[in-house]
């Protein structure tokens, strides 16, 4: 399939899937990077209500921008869209004062994408609707680059079948604002900003080289990474009691 033939089949299969649930409305968050700006782009191509949600939280003003320009550019394209503001940096500066010595770095990038994901359930439970999730394949099913109970906790997951590099031809093909096609992926979870490549070690372009090649000279660091995070694909150990 070609950019636009992905685009209208994505587009109609959140449209089939929200009808035959009983909902009545799309609810999701925009970062300002390529899979929030896609997803949330096929989302209002379905003509359903589209709640579009920026949350800021650390004071990274380019992510800021980026994701508020791209709401604008929604507003402009499409007639369906709500915008919600929610600001949770009080919200989880007061997280971080409860919880005092447990203060994991890494610990409080996973809280900020799981104050999101609540945040988003609110805002859904309050429309009758379902929370659409932003991850590609790379990530969902890759390297298991995201969040457990955080960004990984939606309802649908529009783009996980589709590669990095495909969900940034849709995004030229749908043509989203050039300064999201052409900044660095980064999850904004860190203060200082690093990007995805930074975190990883590798593009996304050698992940998925080495995700569909088994003699990718980066074959073996995408295993590593993989098996790291592997625990994030798979179901939830249960403990099965003998007979």
């Amino acid at each position: 399939m070609n950019s636009s033939e992905k685009i209208d089949f994505i587009s109609e299969w959140i449209a089939d899937y929200a009808k035959k649930s009983n909902f009545s409305s799309l609810v999701i968050g925009i970062s300002g990077g390529i899979d929030s700006a896609v997803s949330s782009t096929l989302s209002a191509k379905t003509n359903l209500q589209t709640h579009v949600v920026t949350m800021p939280i650390l004071d990274h003003q380019t992510f800021n921008i980026r994701g508020n320009n791209h709401v604008d550019w929604l507003k402009k394209n499409f007639d369906n869209i709500t915008h919600h503001h929610i600001d949770l940096s009080k919200v989880f500066g007061e997280f971080q004062n409860e919880l005092g010595s447990n203060n994991s770095e890494h610990g409080y990038a996973n809280s900020q994408a799981r104050l999101r994901m609540t945040t988003l359930y609110q805002i859904a439970a309050s429309n009758n609707g379902i929370v659409v999730g932003t991850g590609n394949k790379v990530e969902d099913f890759g390297i298991g680059f995201y969040t457990k109970y955080g960004d990984g906790g939606v309802d649908i997951s529009p783009i996980a079948d589709c590669l990095k590099t495909e969900v940034w031809d849709m995004g030229k093909e749908l043509g989203i604002n050039q300064e999201i096609i052409e900044a660095d992926p980064t999850d904004g979870l860190w203060i200082d900003g690093r990007t995805d490549e930074q975190q990883v070690g590798l593009s996304y372009q050698e992940i998925e080289e080495a995700m569909l090649n088994e003699k990718s000279p980066n074959r073996d660091r995408y295993l590593e990474i993989r098996s790291k995070n592997v625990h994030k694909m798979e179901p939830i150990p249960v403990c099965i009691l003998p007979k």
